[in-house]
Protein backbone atom coordinates (compact mmCIF):
# COMPACT_ATOMS: atom_id res chain seq x y z
CA UNK A 1 0.00 0.00 0.00
CA UNK A 2 1.34 3.41 -0.93
CA UNK A 3 0.62 6.39 1.27
CA UNK A 4 0.61 9.88 -0.15
CA UNK A 5 4.03 10.54 1.41
CA UNK A 6 5.59 7.58 -0.41
CA UNK A 7 4.07 8.76 -3.67
CA UNK A 8 5.50 12.25 -3.17
CA UNK A 9 8.98 10.86 -2.59
CA UNK A 10 8.68 8.90 -5.81
CA UNK A 11 7.65 12.02 -7.68
CA UNK A 12 10.50 14.09 -6.26
CA UNK A 13 12.85 12.97 -9.01
CA UNK A 14 10.50 14.41 -11.59
CA UNK A 15 10.41 17.82 -9.95
CA UNK A 16 14.11 18.40 -10.60
CA UNK A 17 13.55 18.43 -14.36
CA UNK A 18 10.58 20.78 -14.28
CA UNK A 19 11.18 24.44 -14.96
CA UNK A 20 9.30 27.11 -13.07
CA UNK A 21 6.30 28.38 -14.98
CA UNK A 22 5.54 32.07 -15.07
CA UNK A 23 2.30 33.47 -13.65
CA UNK A 24 -0.42 33.94 -16.25
CA UNK A 25 -2.41 37.13 -16.15
CA UNK A 26 -6.17 37.27 -16.32
CA UNK A 27 -7.44 37.00 -19.92
CA UNK A 28 -3.97 35.84 -21.09
CA UNK A 29 -3.58 33.13 -23.72
CA UNK A 30 -2.84 29.57 -22.55
CA UNK A 31 0.84 28.70 -22.10
CA UNK A 32 2.57 27.28 -25.19
CA UNK A 33 4.12 24.34 -23.35
CA UNK A 34 3.71 22.52 -20.08
CA UNK A 35 6.60 22.62 -17.65
CA UNK A 36 4.88 20.30 -15.18
CA UNK A 37 3.23 17.49 -17.16
CA UNK A 38 1.30 15.04 -15.03
CA UNK A 39 3.29 12.03 -16.14
CA UNK A 40 2.49 10.20 -12.92
CA UNK A 41 -1.13 10.04 -11.79
CA UNK A 42 -2.97 11.64 -14.66
CA UNK A 43 -2.11 12.52 -18.19
CA UNK A 44 0.70 10.56 -19.72
CA UNK A 45 1.47 8.70 -21.73
CA UNK A 46 -1.66 9.48 -23.70
CA UNK A 47 -2.96 7.00 -26.27
CA UNK A 48 -4.18 8.36 -29.60
CA UNK A 49 -7.86 9.10 -30.10
CA UNK A 50 -9.65 6.11 -31.63
CA UNK A 51 -13.04 7.24 -32.93
CA UNK A 52 -15.71 4.56 -32.74
CA UNK A 53 -18.50 5.30 -35.24
CA UNK A 54 -21.98 5.02 -33.80
CA UNK A 55 -22.78 2.43 -36.47
CA UNK A 56 -20.14 0.16 -34.92
CA UNK A 57 -21.44 0.44 -31.36
CA UNK A 58 -22.69 -2.78 -29.87
CA UNK A 59 -25.52 -1.96 -27.50
CA UNK A 60 -27.75 -3.70 -25.00
CA UNK A 61 -30.68 -2.31 -22.99
CA UNK A 62 -29.52 -0.20 -20.06
CA UNK A 63 -30.69 -1.91 -16.89
CA UNK A 64 -31.78 -0.26 -13.69
CA UNK A 65 -30.04 -1.88 -10.73
CA UNK A 66 -32.06 -2.12 -7.53
CA UNK A 67 -31.09 -2.78 -3.94
CA UNK A 68 -34.17 -2.71 -1.72
CA UNK A 69 -35.87 0.67 -2.23
CA UNK A 70 -32.81 2.16 -3.97
CA UNK A 71 -32.56 2.30 -7.77
CA UNK A 72 -29.37 3.07 -9.69
CA UNK A 73 -29.98 4.46 -13.18
CA UNK A 74 -27.28 4.38 -15.86
CA UNK A 75 -26.31 7.82 -17.18
CA UNK A 76 -23.71 7.09 -19.92
CA UNK A 77 -26.14 5.80 -22.55
CA UNK A 78 -26.57 6.26 -26.30
CA UNK A 79 -29.22 8.34 -28.05
CA UNK A 80 -31.70 5.45 -27.80
CA UNK A 81 -31.12 4.99 -24.08
CA UNK A 82 -29.02 1.82 -24.49
CA UNK A 83 -25.76 0.80 -22.83
CA UNK A 84 -22.76 0.93 -25.17
CA UNK A 85 -20.75 -2.27 -24.81
CA UNK A 86 -16.97 -1.90 -24.70
CA UNK A 87 -16.69 1.70 -23.54
CA UNK A 88 -15.95 2.99 -20.03
CA UNK A 89 -17.16 5.88 -17.91
CA UNK A 90 -15.92 6.90 -14.47
CA UNK A 91 -15.06 9.81 -12.16
CA UNK A 92 -18.54 11.45 -12.15
CA UNK A 93 -19.46 14.88 -10.83
CA UNK A 94 -22.96 16.32 -10.48
CA UNK A 95 -24.73 19.69 -10.60
CA UNK A 96 -28.34 20.32 -9.55
CA UNK A 97 -30.49 23.37 -10.31
CA UNK A 98 -31.24 24.72 -6.79
CA UNK A 99 -34.46 26.36 -8.00
CA UNK A 100 -35.92 23.29 -9.75
CA UNK A 101 -33.93 20.24 -8.60
CA UNK A 102 -35.43 17.90 -11.20
CA UNK A 103 -32.98 19.54 -13.60
CA UNK A 104 -29.51 18.11 -13.14
CA UNK A 105 -26.35 17.22 -15.04
CA UNK A 106 -23.53 14.73 -14.54
CA UNK A 107 -20.09 14.88 -16.15
CA UNK A 108 -17.62 12.01 -16.32
CA UNK A 109 -14.48 10.69 -18.00
CA UNK A 110 -15.67 9.00 -21.21
CA UNK A 111 -13.51 6.30 -22.80
CA UNK A 112 -14.99 5.27 -26.16
CA UNK A 113 -13.02 2.03 -26.02
CA UNK A 114 -11.24 0.29 -23.16
CA UNK A 115 -8.30 -0.44 -25.49
CA UNK A 116 -7.23 3.21 -25.12
CA UNK A 117 -6.75 5.54 -22.16
CA UNK A 118 -7.89 8.49 -24.30
CA UNK A 119 -10.84 10.09 -22.55
CA UNK A 120 -13.28 12.85 -23.32
CA UNK A 121 -15.68 15.05 -21.39
CA UNK A 122 -18.80 12.93 -20.94
CA UNK A 123 -22.00 14.80 -20.14
CA UNK A 124 -25.59 13.86 -19.36
CA UNK A 125 -28.60 15.90 -18.35
CA UNK A 126 -32.00 15.05 -16.91
CA UNK A 127 -35.19 17.05 -16.51
CA UNK A 128 -37.13 14.48 -14.49
CA UNK A 129 -34.97 14.12 -11.41
CA UNK A 130 -32.57 11.57 -12.89
CA UNK A 131 -35.25 9.06 -13.92
CA UNK A 132 -34.16 9.39 -17.56
CA UNK A 133 -31.05 10.85 -19.18
CA UNK A 134 -29.78 12.34 -22.42
CA UNK A 135 -26.04 11.81 -22.80
CA UNK A 136 -23.17 12.74 -25.09
CA UNK A 137 -19.67 14.21 -25.18
CA UNK A 138 -18.44 17.79 -25.05
CA UNK A 139 -15.69 18.50 -27.61
CA UNK A 140 -15.58 15.04 -29.27
CA UNK A 141 -12.03 13.92 -30.03
CA UNK A 142 -10.43 16.29 -27.49
CA UNK A 143 -8.59 14.74 -24.53
CA UNK A 144 -10.30 15.87 -21.32
CA UNK A 145 -10.19 14.48 -17.80
CA UNK A 146 -10.92 15.20 -14.12
CA UNK A 147 -14.45 16.60 -14.65
CA UNK A 148 -15.85 18.74 -11.83
CA UNK A 149 -19.34 20.25 -12.01
CA UNK A 150 -20.94 22.88 -9.79
CA UNK A 151 -23.79 25.38 -9.99
CA UNK A 152 -24.62 28.97 -9.13
CA UNK A 153 -27.64 30.15 -7.16
CA UNK A 154 -29.38 31.18 -10.39
CA UNK A 155 -29.11 27.65 -11.82
CA UNK A 156 -26.12 28.26 -14.10
CA UNK A 157 -24.00 25.10 -14.37
CA UNK A 158 -20.20 25.00 -14.76
CA UNK A 159 -17.99 22.19 -16.08
CA UNK A 160 -14.30 22.26 -15.07
CA UNK A 161 -12.24 20.06 -17.38
CA UNK A 162 -8.55 19.13 -17.40
CA UNK A 163 -7.26 19.34 -20.99
CA UNK A 164 -4.25 17.64 -22.53
CA UNK A 165 -2.71 18.74 -25.85
CA UNK A 166 -0.13 16.49 -27.47
CA UNK A 167 1.78 19.12 -29.51
CA UNK A 168 3.05 21.06 -27.71
CA UNK A 169 2.71 18.74 -24.71
CA UNK A 170 0.44 20.81 -22.48
CA UNK A 171 -1.93 20.37 -19.56
CA UNK A 172 -4.35 22.94 -18.11
CA UNK A 173 -7.95 23.48 -16.99
CA UNK A 174 -10.82 24.83 -19.07
CA UNK A 175 -14.37 25.83 -18.11
CA UNK A 176 -17.65 25.48 -19.97
CA UNK A 177 -20.91 27.12 -18.91
CA UNK A 178 -24.53 26.00 -19.28
CA UNK A 179 -27.35 28.53 -18.85
CA UNK A 180 -30.08 25.87 -18.99
CA UNK A 181 -29.20 23.17 -16.47
CA UNK A 182 -26.94 21.16 -18.74
CA UNK A 183 -29.05 21.02 -21.90
CA UNK A 184 -26.51 23.07 -23.89
CA UNK A 185 -22.97 24.16 -23.12
CA UNK A 186 -20.80 27.01 -24.34
CA UNK A 187 -17.26 26.86 -25.63
CA UNK A 188 -14.49 26.01 -23.19
CA UNK A 189 -12.51 28.91 -21.69
CA UNK A 190 -8.90 28.68 -20.51
CA UNK A 191 -8.80 28.66 -16.69
CA UNK A 192 -5.14 28.15 -15.66
CA UNK A 193 -5.24 25.06 -13.46
CA UNK A 194 -3.61 21.67 -13.51
CA UNK A 195 -3.94 18.07 -12.37
CA UNK A 196 -6.58 17.11 -9.81
CA UNK A 197 -8.56 20.36 -10.14
CA UNK A 198 -11.57 21.15 -7.99
CA UNK A 199 -13.92 24.11 -7.98
CA UNK A 200 -16.76 25.55 -5.97
CA UNK A 201 -19.22 28.38 -6.58
CA UNK A 202 -20.25 30.95 -3.94
CA UNK A 203 -24.04 30.70 -3.48
CA UNK A 204 -24.23 32.69 -0.23
CA UNK A 205 -25.88 35.82 -1.64
CA UNK A 206 -23.12 37.91 -0.04
CA UNK A 207 -20.33 39.99 -1.53
CA UNK A 208 -18.72 37.00 -3.23
CA UNK A 209 -21.95 35.57 -4.62
CA UNK A 210 -21.31 33.95 -7.99
CA UNK A 211 -17.53 33.80 -7.54
CA UNK A 212 -15.93 30.63 -8.86
CA UNK A 213 -12.90 29.30 -6.98
CA UNK A 214 -10.61 26.71 -8.58
CA UNK A 215 -7.78 24.75 -6.94
CA UNK A 216 -5.41 22.11 -8.31
CA UNK A 217 -2.22 20.17 -7.63
CA UNK A 218 0.66 22.62 -8.04
CA UNK A 219 3.10 19.80 -8.81
CA UNK A 220 1.56 19.26 -12.27
CA UNK A 221 0.15 22.51 -13.58
CA UNK A 222 0.40 25.50 -15.84
CA UNK A 223 1.73 27.77 -13.13
CA UNK A 224 4.62 26.36 -11.08
CA UNK A 225 3.60 26.29 -7.40
CA UNK A 226 0.59 28.58 -7.83
CA UNK A 227 -2.52 26.46 -7.29
CA UNK A 228 -5.53 28.75 -6.84
CA UNK A 229 -7.49 31.14 -9.03
CA UNK A 230 -10.82 32.96 -9.03
CA UNK A 231 -13.37 34.04 -11.62
CA UNK A 232 -15.74 36.90 -10.86
CA UNK A 233 -17.28 36.90 -14.34
CA UNK A 234 -19.11 33.61 -14.64
CA UNK A 235 -16.04 31.72 -15.92
CA UNK A 236 -15.50 34.18 -18.78
CA UNK A 237 -11.95 34.68 -17.48
CA UNK A 238 -9.77 33.78 -14.51
CA UNK A 239 -7.33 35.80 -12.45
CA UNK A 240 -3.59 35.37 -12.08
CA UNK A 241 -3.16 32.32 -9.83
CA UNK A 242 -1.54 32.40 -6.39
CA UNK A 243 -0.14 29.75 -4.08
CA UNK A 244 -2.18 28.37 -1.19
CA UNK A 245 -0.40 27.82 2.12
CA UNK A 246 0.67 24.18 2.54
CA UNK A 247 -0.48 23.41 -1.04
CA UNK A 248 -3.49 21.15 -0.33
CA UNK A 249 -4.50 18.77 -3.14
CA UNK A 250 -6.39 15.50 -3.58
CA UNK A 251 -9.29 17.40 -1.99
CA UNK A 252 -12.22 19.73 -2.45
CA UNK A 253 -13.42 23.23 -1.56
CA UNK A 254 -16.48 24.78 0.06
CA UNK A 255 -17.80 28.27 0.84
CA UNK A 256 -19.07 28.95 4.35
CA UNK A 257 -22.23 31.03 4.96
CA UNK A 258 -20.12 34.14 5.64
CA UNK A 259 -18.28 33.82 2.32
CA UNK A 260 -15.13 32.26 3.80
CA UNK A 261 -13.53 29.77 1.43
CA UNK A 262 -12.18 26.50 2.79
CA UNK A 263 -9.97 24.13 0.82
CA UNK A 264 -9.12 20.65 2.13
CA UNK A 265 -6.50 18.23 0.95
CA UNK A 266 -3.10 16.72 1.51
CA UNK A 267 -0.38 19.30 1.97
CA UNK A 268 3.27 19.42 2.93
CA UNK A 269 2.32 19.09 6.61
CA UNK A 270 -0.32 16.37 6.18
CA UNK A 271 -4.10 16.54 5.88
CA UNK A 272 -4.94 20.22 6.04
CA UNK A 273 -7.70 22.82 5.63
CA UNK A 274 -6.82 26.24 4.19
CA UNK A 275 -9.04 29.28 4.86
CA UNK A 276 -9.60 32.62 3.13
CA UNK A 277 -12.03 35.18 4.51
CA UNK A 278 -10.96 37.82 1.98
CA UNK A 279 -11.16 35.94 -1.32
CA UNK A 280 -14.79 37.05 -1.62
CA UNK A 281 -13.68 40.70 -1.72
CA UNK A 282 -12.59 41.93 -5.18
CA UNK A 283 -10.79 44.91 -3.61
CA UNK A 284 -8.36 42.65 -1.74
CA UNK A 285 -5.57 40.71 -3.52
CA UNK A 286 -6.07 36.95 -3.56
CA UNK A 287 -4.74 35.56 -0.29
CA UNK A 288 -5.37 33.20 2.60
CA UNK A 289 -5.76 33.46 6.36
CA UNK A 290 -3.77 30.31 7.02
CA UNK A 291 -3.81 26.52 7.10
CA UNK A 292 -4.77 24.13 9.90
CA UNK A 293 -3.65 20.52 10.08
CA UNK A 294 -6.51 18.11 10.74
CA UNK A 295 -5.76 14.75 12.35
CA UNK A 296 -7.96 12.38 10.34
CA UNK A 297 -6.80 9.32 12.31
CA UNK A 298 -4.94 7.91 9.33
CA UNK A 299 -3.40 8.72 5.96
CA UNK A 300 -4.87 8.95 2.49
CA UNK A 301 -3.53 6.10 0.35
CA UNK A 302 -3.07 5.80 -3.40
CA UNK A 303 -2.24 3.23 -6.08
CA UNK A 304 -3.42 0.17 -4.18
CA UNK A 305 -6.27 -2.17 -3.28
CA UNK A 306 -9.54 -1.70 -5.15
CA UNK A 307 -8.16 1.21 -7.22
CA UNK A 308 -4.54 0.33 -8.05
CA UNK A 309 -3.74 3.27 -10.35
CA UNK A 310 -5.76 5.96 -8.60
CA UNK A 311 -6.79 7.45 -5.30
CA UNK A 312 -8.79 5.44 -2.80
CA UNK A 313 -10.55 8.67 -1.92
CA UNK A 314 -10.22 12.43 -1.72
CA UNK A 315 -10.37 14.64 1.35
CA UNK A 316 -13.76 16.39 1.32
CA UNK A 317 -14.75 19.61 3.07
CA UNK A 318 -18.28 20.95 3.32
CA UNK A 319 -20.16 23.55 5.34
CA UNK A 320 -23.51 23.97 7.11
CA UNK A 321 -25.83 26.78 5.91
CA UNK A 322 -28.90 25.65 7.85
CA UNK A 323 -29.46 28.63 10.14
CA UNK A 324 -29.99 26.17 13.02
CA UNK A 325 -27.81 25.10 15.92
CA UNK A 326 -25.22 23.57 13.58
CA UNK A 327 -25.09 26.68 11.35
CA UNK A 328 -21.54 27.50 10.30
CA UNK A 329 -20.08 24.09 11.15
CA UNK A 330 -17.35 22.82 8.85
CA UNK A 331 -16.95 19.09 8.18
CA UNK A 332 -14.17 17.05 6.61
CA UNK A 333 -14.34 13.43 5.53
CA UNK A 334 -11.84 11.06 3.94
CA UNK A 335 -11.11 7.40 3.41
CA UNK A 336 -7.89 6.86 5.38
CA UNK A 337 -5.59 4.05 6.47
CA UNK A 338 -5.89 3.83 10.28
CA UNK A 339 -3.30 2.26 12.59
CA UNK A 340 -3.37 -1.53 12.58
CA UNK A 341 -4.31 -4.13 9.98
CA UNK A 342 -7.50 -2.47 8.72
CA UNK A 343 -6.57 -1.11 5.26
CA UNK A 344 -9.08 1.74 4.98
CA UNK A 345 -11.93 3.38 6.93
CA UNK A 346 -14.11 6.45 6.38
CA UNK A 347 -13.26 9.10 9.00
CA UNK A 348 -15.11 12.32 9.82
CA UNK A 349 -14.11 15.44 11.77
CA UNK A 350 -16.00 18.60 12.73
CA UNK A 351 -15.10 22.24 13.36
CA UNK A 352 -17.46 24.62 15.15
CA UNK A 353 -15.23 27.69 14.79
CA UNK A 354 -14.89 28.04 11.05
CA UNK A 355 -12.07 25.55 10.57
CA UNK A 356 -9.64 26.82 13.22
CA UNK A 357 -9.89 23.78 15.50
CA UNK A 358 -11.17 20.28 14.89
CA UNK A 359 -12.78 17.44 16.81
CA UNK A 360 -11.06 14.06 16.99
CA UNK A 361 -11.79 12.01 13.88
CA UNK A 362 -14.52 9.39 14.20
CA UNK A 363 -15.11 6.28 12.10
CA UNK A 364 -18.28 6.26 9.97
CA UNK A 365 -18.33 2.61 8.85
CA UNK A 366 -19.34 0.07 11.49
CA UNK A 367 -17.89 -3.20 10.13
CA UNK A 368 -15.83 -5.42 12.42
CA UNK A 369 -13.35 -6.77 9.85
CA UNK A 370 -10.35 -5.54 7.90
CA UNK A 371 -12.19 -4.20 4.86
CA UNK A 372 -11.76 -1.37 2.37
CA UNK A 373 -14.09 1.61 2.82
CA UNK A 374 -13.05 3.70 -0.19
CA UNK A 375 -14.24 6.77 -2.10
CA UNK A 376 -15.82 8.27 1.03
CA UNK A 377 -17.92 11.30 -0.06
CA UNK A 378 -19.92 13.88 1.94
CA UNK A 379 -22.48 16.64 1.39
CA UNK A 380 -24.71 18.77 3.63
CA UNK A 381 -28.38 19.58 3.04
CA UNK A 382 -29.75 23.13 3.48
CA UNK A 383 -31.43 21.95 6.70
CA UNK A 384 -28.07 20.77 8.09
CA UNK A 385 -28.42 17.02 7.55
CA UNK A 386 -25.06 15.41 6.73
CA UNK A 387 -25.02 12.69 4.06
CA UNK A 388 -22.11 10.27 3.52
CA UNK A 389 -21.55 7.54 0.95
CA UNK A 390 -18.66 5.15 0.34
CA UNK A 391 -17.71 1.89 -1.37
CA UNK A 392 -17.45 -0.99 1.10
CA UNK A 393 -15.85 -4.44 0.62
CA UNK A 394 -17.36 -6.13 3.69
CA UNK A 395 -19.39 -8.26 1.24
CA UNK A 396 -16.08 -9.79 0.10
CA UNK A 397 -13.71 -10.20 3.10
CA UNK A 398 -10.13 -10.22 1.87
CA UNK A 399 -11.22 -9.09 -1.60
CA UNK A 400 -12.36 -6.01 -3.45
CA UNK A 401 -15.99 -6.62 -4.45
CA UNK A 402 -17.83 -3.53 -3.25
CA UNK A 403 -21.26 -2.17 -2.42
CA UNK A 404 -22.23 1.47 -2.04
CA UNK A 405 -23.14 2.38 1.56
CA UNK A 406 -24.95 5.40 3.02
CA UNK A 407 -25.20 7.05 6.44
CA UNK A 408 -26.60 10.38 7.66
CA UNK A 409 -26.60 12.65 10.72
CA UNK A 410 -29.13 15.32 11.69
CA UNK A 411 -27.25 16.75 14.70
CA UNK A 412 -23.91 17.86 13.28
CA UNK A 413 -22.26 14.44 13.19
CA UNK A 414 -22.79 13.41 16.80
CA UNK A 415 -25.35 10.68 16.12
CA UNK A 416 -25.69 8.76 12.86
CA UNK A 417 -28.22 6.57 11.08
CA UNK A 418 -27.36 2.89 10.56
CA UNK A 419 -24.94 1.85 7.83
CA UNK A 420 -27.22 1.11 4.88
CA UNK A 421 -26.40 -0.70 1.62
CA UNK A 422 -27.84 1.24 -1.33
CA UNK A 423 -26.44 -0.59 -4.38
CA UNK A 424 -25.81 -4.02 -5.80
CA UNK A 425 -22.30 -5.40 -5.41
CA UNK A 426 -19.68 -5.03 -8.14
CA UNK A 427 -16.06 -5.89 -8.97
CA UNK A 428 -14.07 -2.63 -9.29
CA UNK A 429 -11.31 -4.45 -11.19
CA UNK A 430 -13.52 -4.97 -14.26
CA UNK A 431 -13.57 -2.82 -17.38
CA UNK A 432 -10.32 -0.98 -16.87
CA UNK A 433 -9.86 1.34 -19.88
CA UNK A 434 -6.12 0.80 -20.33
CA UNK A 435 -5.84 2.53 -16.96
CA UNK A 436 -6.36 0.42 -13.86
CA UNK A 437 -8.77 2.49 -11.83
CA UNK A 438 -12.41 3.47 -11.40
CA UNK A 439 -11.48 7.15 -11.49
CA UNK A 440 -10.59 9.05 -8.32
CA UNK A 441 -13.89 10.21 -6.79
CA UNK A 442 -17.69 10.22 -6.58
CA UNK A 443 -19.93 13.25 -6.05
CA UNK A 444 -23.25 14.11 -4.38
CA UNK A 445 -25.62 17.04 -3.74
CA UNK A 446 -28.05 17.05 -0.80
CA UNK A 447 -31.41 18.77 -0.36
CA UNK A 448 -33.80 18.85 2.59
CA UNK A 449 -35.62 15.68 1.49
CA UNK A 450 -32.84 13.48 0.09
CA UNK A 451 -29.57 13.34 -1.80
CA UNK A 452 -28.52 13.13 -5.46
CA UNK A 453 -25.62 10.69 -5.94
CA UNK A 454 -23.34 10.25 -8.97
CA UNK A 455 -21.09 7.19 -8.83
CA UNK A 456 -19.36 4.61 -11.03
CA UNK A 457 -19.75 0.83 -10.86
CA UNK A 458 -19.30 -2.28 -13.00
CA UNK A 459 -22.74 -3.88 -12.77
CA UNK A 460 -22.67 -4.48 -16.55
CA UNK A 461 -19.21 -6.04 -16.47
CA UNK A 462 -17.70 -2.69 -17.47
CA UNK A 463 -17.33 0.77 -15.96
CA UNK A 464 -20.48 2.88 -16.13
CA UNK A 465 -21.78 6.01 -14.40
CA UNK A 466 -24.98 5.83 -12.35
CA UNK A 467 -27.42 8.23 -10.77
CA UNK A 468 -28.99 7.29 -7.44
CA UNK A 469 -31.62 9.18 -5.48
CA UNK A 470 -31.64 8.45 -1.75
CA UNK A 471 -34.91 9.63 -0.22
CA UNK A 472 -37.96 11.08 -1.93
CA UNK A 473 -37.66 13.65 -4.71
CA UNK A 474 -38.30 17.35 -4.08
CA UNK A 475 -38.66 18.82 -7.56
CA UNK A 476 -40.02 22.20 -6.43
CA UNK A 477 -37.45 22.67 -3.63
CA UNK A 478 -40.13 23.34 -1.00
CA UNK A 479 -38.65 20.92 1.54
CA UNK A 480 -41.54 18.46 1.15
CA UNK A 481 -41.19 15.20 -0.75
CA UNK A 482 -43.00 15.02 -4.09
CA UNK A 483 -45.05 12.05 -2.86
CA UNK A 484 -46.40 14.06 0.07
CA UNK A 485 -46.96 17.15 -2.09
CA UNK A 486 -49.17 15.12 -4.41
CA UNK A 487 -50.83 13.08 -1.66
CA UNK A 488 -51.78 16.21 0.30
CA UNK A 489 -52.82 17.97 -2.92
CA UNK A 490 -50.30 20.76 -2.54
CA UNK A 491 -49.29 19.81 -6.09
CA UNK A 492 -51.27 18.36 -9.00
CA UNK A 493 -50.17 15.25 -10.86
CA UNK A 494 -52.68 15.04 -13.69
CA UNK A 495 -50.60 12.57 -15.74
CA UNK A 496 -49.98 10.43 -12.63
CA UNK A 497 -46.24 10.01 -13.22
CA UNK A 498 -45.24 10.94 -9.66
CA UNK A 499 -43.82 14.33 -10.66
CA UNK A 500 -45.71 17.48 -9.57
CA UNK A 501 -47.10 19.17 -12.66
CA UNK A 502 -45.55 22.55 -11.86
CA UNK A 503 -42.08 20.99 -12.20
CA UNK A 504 -42.83 19.64 -15.65
CA UNK A 505 -44.25 22.97 -16.75
CA UNK A 506 -40.92 24.58 -15.87
CA UNK A 507 -39.21 22.44 -18.50
CA UNK A 508 -40.20 25.11 -20.97
CA UNK A 509 -38.74 27.97 -18.95
CA UNK A 510 -35.39 29.65 -19.67
CA UNK A 511 -35.81 29.02 -23.41
CA UNK A 512 -35.33 25.27 -22.87
CA UNK A 513 -37.64 22.81 -24.62
CA UNK A 514 -37.23 19.05 -24.67
CA UNK A 515 -38.25 18.86 -28.29
CA UNK A 516 -35.91 21.59 -29.45
CA UNK A 517 -33.67 20.19 -32.21
CA UNK A 518 -30.86 22.54 -31.17
CA UNK A 519 -30.44 21.05 -27.69
CA UNK A 520 -27.39 18.98 -28.69
CA UNK A 521 -25.79 21.16 -31.36
CA UNK A 522 -22.89 21.95 -29.01
CA UNK A 523 -22.81 18.95 -26.72
CA UNK A 524 -23.31 16.10 -29.17
CA UNK A 525 -22.94 17.29 -32.78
Amino acid sequence: MKTYGQLLLGAAALIAVFAAASAVAEDADPPTRLEDLSAGLEAGPVDPYIPVPESEHRTVPARQWRRGPFTSIQVNIDASGFNIVGDAANEPSIAVDPRWPNRLAIGWRQFDTITSNFRQAGIGFSTDGGRTWTAGVLDPGVFRSDPVLDFAADGTFYYDSLRYIEVPETLWSEFSRSPNAGATWGSFVYAMGGDKPWMTVDRTGGGGNGNIYQTWWGLYSCCANDDFTRSRGGAASFETPVAMPDGPHFGTASVRHDGTLLVAGVGDLGTTVVRSSTVQNPAVPLGFDGATTVDMGGDLVVLTGPNPEGLTGQMYVTTDHSGGVTHGNVYVLASVDPPGSDPLDVHFARSTDGGLTWSPAMRINDDAGDNWQWFGTISVAPNGRIDVIWNDTRVDPGGYWSELYYRSSSDGGINWSPNTVVSADFDPHLGWPSQNKLGDYYDMVSDDVGVHVAYAATFNGEQDVYYLRIGDYDCNANGVGDTDDILQQFSLDLNQNGIPDECEALLFADGFELGDATVWTIVNP
